[in-house]
This record gives C-alpha cells, structure tokens and sequence, in this order.
C-alpha cells in the first residue's frame, strides 16, 4: 500500500470543498423555491423567507392542486411529452438508419446529409414557422407543438454515429439470414442503442416540458396552454391568479396565508418535479450515449 501524499489529502480535501459548494448552489434556488410556497405570503413579502419555511402551510399547493387551469395545463403537457417524444424517437431512428449507411450503399446520402446540414444551421423564422402551421390547419391542437420539432437533427447525428460504432458483421450475419432493413434495425440496431436512445428522449423530454414560447404563439385560447406556457403568463401578470381566486368563500382567510409569490413558487417547483425524477433513470447513460465519432476496438 502507498500513502498518499500531504499534496493528495490537501487536493482531495479541497476537491470535495469545491465540488460540495457547487453542488449546493445547484440545489439552492430549488430550496429557497420550496421554503417560498411552504411559508405565509406576509413573510415572503417582508423577504424573511431564505431556505426554512416561515408560517409553515400547504394552501399554496391546496390551491394549486384545485386550480382547473393549472391541471389542464400540466395534463397538456403531459400529453405533448408522451406524443413528443414517441414522434422524436421514430422519426431519428427512420432518419439516422439510412444516414448511417456508406456512399456505395445510400446513393443519395451526401444529398439528404447537405439538406440536413443547411436545416440545422438556417433556422426558419417566425413568420413562416406560424404561416404553415396555420395553413395546415394545427393551431389550438396538441399537433402544432409536437409536429414542427418532430425531427431534431443533433439527435440523428448522435444516433447515426452511434450506429456507425455498431459491428458492420452484425448487419451482414442478418442480411445472410434473410432479414430486411426494417427487421435489421427493430431486432438488431434498436436493442443494442439503448444508451443512445434513452439520451435522445432525455433531451425530447426536457425541450418539450420546458418549451413555453410555441404554447403561445399557436395557442389562442388559454386553457389550452401547456404548462410552460401557462406559468410564463403568471409570471408576467400575476393578478391572473388573484383572478382565479374570486368568489372563494374562504379568500380572506387564504389571503393570510398565501400570495402571488407563494403560489407561483408552488407551481414552478411542482412544475420541476417530473423531469427531477427523470433525470436519475436516464442520466446513466450519458456516457455511452453521447457517442460522436468515437472508434471502437
């Protein structure tokens, strides 16, 4: 056994310093969100309220948990990942196969690699984003949010490249054994890019429970909204929530407790949870996902 050296201790002493520090001013507005929706709005409003919870209630959550418009939003949302992603996975996987192939076997393959490259760096603007969106007859849909982005062009670089790493003799035992394309990539390629796959619909996930701005342009009635979108108007308006809270026979008493600091808190930090509890499952394979050119022995 070799002790370390006093130069090692020190580093290692001061790596998990570092590293601790770091760590605790990621998880720190998430604490303070937290402490924010628990306390009373009058201390929140006195800005006494840091990481502990002051007045210490649930009305905000009550409240959010019973409002019609947020849970029709969150239930969008839910919606448009679930419809999102599945459109993302299939559409990379048809995609990138082909991709995938060389110039002898994909004659085309420079002409769909061009076309690919000048839509990844010349985005469409606004203007005609929303023209065929409407001529197409999807605004106020659930298909205007998830069909325009239904092809992200990085996640078919990283999955053409991960199928470029494959073992060329897996594909050329199937072709021996009679199996097509289709057959060859269901039974061969799709088993073996798990990593890959699960980093793809990591980053569908995200952009799709994250996107605010397209819920509101191609959305014109608020119920509507996915909950991105939902919250960025509460954020700018505020007294939106005071409005939804007219006619409750207990608005005084609730007035007490909660504001319009409490309540967004609480719907930003519900809001955060789904992709909190995704990200544990998936983010092991980053590593083996995120595979761009790398050469496999």
């Amino acid at each position: 056994m070799i002790k370390d050296t006093l130069g090692v201790k020190v580093f290692r002493v001061f790596n998990f310093i570092f590293l601790s520090f770091a760590a605790f001013l990621c998880v720190a507005p998430f604490l303070n969100l937290l402490a924010v929706s628990l306390s009373a709005g009058h201390y929140v409003a006195a800005g006494r309220v840091g990481f502990i919870p002051i007045g210490l209630n649930f009305e905000s959550y009550n409240f959010v948990f019973t409002s019609v418009r947020f849970l029709q939003s969150f239930s969008t949302s839910v919606i448009r990942v679930l419809l999102g992603v599945t459109i993302n996975i299939i559409v990379v996987l048809l995609c990138a196969y082909p991709l995938s192939k060389s110039n002898e076997e994909f004659k085309q393959r420079k002409i769909y690699s061009w076309f690919f490259m000048f839509a990844m760096l010349f985005v469409p603007s606004l203007i005609p984003h929303f023209l065929v969106v409407m001529n197409l007859r999807l605004l106020d849909s659930i298909w205007a949010l998830v069909l325009p982005p239904a092809l992200p062009i990085f996640s078919v670089i990283v999955m053409l490249n991960f199928f470029r790493n494959l073992p060329k003799e897996l594909e050329e035992s199937a072709a021996l054994d009679g199996a097509g394309h289709f057959r060859t990539l269901l039974q061969i390629f799709i088993p073996l890019s798990k990593p890959s796959i699960a980093t793809i619909v990591l980053f569908s996930a995200v952009f799709h429970w994250n996107s605010w701005f397209d819920g509101i342009i191609f959305m014109n009635r608020p119920e509507n909204y996915p909950l991105q979108s939902f919250l960025q108007t509460i954020l700018i308006n505020p007294a939106t929530l005071m409005r939804d809270m007219q006619g409750d026979p207990n608005l005084i008493a609730m007035l007490m407790l909660i504001s319009n600091h409490t309540l967004r808190a609480a719907q930003l930090f519900i809001a955060t949870i789904p992709i909190l509890l995704l990200y544990p499952f998936l983010q092991k394979y980053f590593i083996t996902g995120l595979v761009l050119g790398s050469v496999k022995e």
